[in-house]
């Protein structure tokens, strides 16, 4: 039976472990923003080598599980001279996997440019820079805002897997109290309800954004 009085006990320990949750999952999304981008910049490079290791990457990592390169990353790399803390090794695996997904929708943010914009930008005299800085992203970015906005949310509900590498997240924490009182119901409940908070509240936040760029 649900109980009250268990329920508000146990709710201060699983709100402190939303703290890790929410910063593990801003910071990997923000890792996979940036290596995401250099992973789209790099298979359209002009070097051959960069962009065949760009595309093996984005394949090796896409077709591996994400427990799998997490436990790489923290039981494996440390053999090797890296230790990282279950944190720090947590952001690193979910920020390149998701990275992979991202090169896509960079990728087809960045094809759906018109071709004379290209062209445009190469008339003006711009340096290869300027072009993408000022003429190419600046169009491919706003339009995959929302593609970005779904997958900012499935890392909110990947974050239990990184209770394999050590890290105490709320799912890990609900477990753990349940274990001890054998009460499994009111934590998992409290858990099942904060994931619907933090996803819903993102999915506001995206459609609000979307609005604002005027891509309806």
């Amino acid at each position: 039976m649900w109980s009250w009085e268990y329920a508000l006990q146990i709710l201060p320990q699983i709100l402190e472990a939303l703290k890790i949750t929410v910063s593990a999952t801003f910071v990997a999304f923000a890792v996979a923003l940036v290596v995401g981008l250099l992973l789209t910049l790099a298979r359209r490079s002009h070097y051959k080598l960069l962009s065949l290791f760009a595309q093996g990457f984005v394949e090796f990592v896409r077709n591996t599980p994400l427990l799998v390169q997490l436990y790489f990353i923290f039981y494996v790399l440390p053999e090797h001279g890296l230790a990282l803390t279950p944190f720090l090794a947590g952001v690193i695996g979910l920020g390149l996997h998701y990275s992979t997904y991202l090169a896509e929708v960079y990728r087809g943010g960045i094809e759906s440019v018109p071709p004379g914009q290209w062209e445009a930008a190469k008339a003006l005299n711009f340096s290869t820079f300027e072009t993408w800085k000022k003429v190419i992203l600046p169009q491919s970015i706003p339009p995959v805002i929302p593609v970005m906005g779904n997958y900012l949310i499935t890392m909110f509900k990947e974050t239990p897997v990184l209770s394999a590498i050590t890290l105490v997240e709320i799912m890990q924490t609900a477990k753990m109290l349940g274990s001890h009182s054998f009460r499994y119901l009111e934590a998992f409940t409290i858990v099942g309800a904060l994931f619907l908070v933090l996803s819903y509240s993102s999915s506001l936040v995206v459609k609000s954004l979307e609005a604002r760029l005027n891509l309806r």
